[in-house]
């Protein structure tokens, strides 16, 4: 009978491992909370120039949430604050072409997943997750009769900062699971680590398995306090010139009402980046692709916090 179970479990274990994973293409939005709604809105939409195509109301008339549009697949989703002086983040999200697959591809992996894949009030299929470190991840597919595929070619506007969204960055401190669900489970491919100190790792980062857009594995020991973590819960857009981006940013009306500094800098991927502030202190990077040099920065050997 112990014989019995062992080839049991192993064919249950095969079994798992013959479910093929659906195609992962890349990020497709980062969902943030706003304290003051309007506040956070203007600074997306006058001075990041980015267009909202569509907004849902709560059932008393109020916003449940916003999208502004990067580029016909990538979006940031704005909601009102559930509590004050909580965390910003409300969610990530990555775009499969088949979440019906994806579902039960993650079910087979040991992944808590819904009975169904339902659709949204915006028409597309999703369903959310959770990573290790209790991070909300919504698996997405965009559907043809959804409202994303009907705004296509729409709210597109030459004046928005960016037409990327190359990375979006998380909190961790449970570094080898979260490791093991976005590469072993999720198939992420690692490409770079970097140290801001050059004896304890700070960043990973990871690409879509079937493209090119990343998530940042932002590292600590210790979370920060939930009203403190704007800086790390970040989302990254690509320009192709740093300075030509802060001076269009420098000639907005929205420019008088930004009180911080902007101060272009190269990271310590060798990247021209700028960091700007939405009124809740949520960091949206500025960053140009390529190194100042044109060369690979090399990855660091520093071990991850302990």
């Amino acid at each position: 009978m112990r014989w019995l179970g062992v080839m049991l479990a192993a064919a249950t274990l095969a079994a798992a491992q013959d479910v093929p994973r659906p195609r992962i293409s890349g990020v497709a939005h980062i969902a943030i909370y706003a304290s003051d709604f309007e506040k956070s809105r203007a600074f997306y939409r006058d001075f990041l120039g980015l267009e909202e195509p569509y907004s849902l109301p709560k059932p008393d008339g109020t916003p449940a949430m916003t999208f502004f549009k990067i580029n016909e697949r990538q979006y940031i989703e704005l909601f009102p604050e559930t509590a004050p002086h909580t965390d910003r983040l409300n969610h990530i999200s990555i775009e499969t072409d088949n979440a019906e697959a994806m579902r039960v591809y993650l079910a087979s992996r040991g992944v808590k997943v819904p009975n169904t894949v339902p659709k949204g009030r915006i028409g597309n299929s999703n369903f959310n997750i959770k990573d290790p470190e209790g991070h909300t991840v919504e698996i997405v597919q965009y559907e043809p009769d959804g409202w994303t595929v009907r705004e296509r070619g729409k709210h597109l506007p030459d004046t928005r900062i960016s037409k990327h969204m190359m990375h979006v960055g998380i909190i961790v401190t449970g570094f080898d699971a979260e490791m093991k669900f976005y590469t072993e489970v999720l198939g992420f491919r690692e490409f770079w680590r970097g140290s801001s100190t050059g004896t304890e790792l700070s960043w990973v980062n990871l690409k879509v398995p079937d493209g090119d857009d990343y998530i940042e594995l932002m590292l600590f020991k210790d979370a920060p306090a939930p009203d403190r973590r704007g800086t790390a819960h970040h989302l990254c857009l690509e320009v192709s010139d740093v300075a030509a981006s802060v001076a269009a940013l420098d000639a907005k009306p929205y420019r008088k009402m930004y009180t911080r500094t902007i101060e272009s800098k190269v990271g310590v991927n060798q990247k021209r980046q700028v960091n700007l502030y939405d009124p809740d202190g949520t960091r949206t990077e500025i960053m140009e692709p390529g190194t100042v040099d044109g060369k690979p920065t090399p990855s660091s050997g520093a071990a991850p916090p302990r």
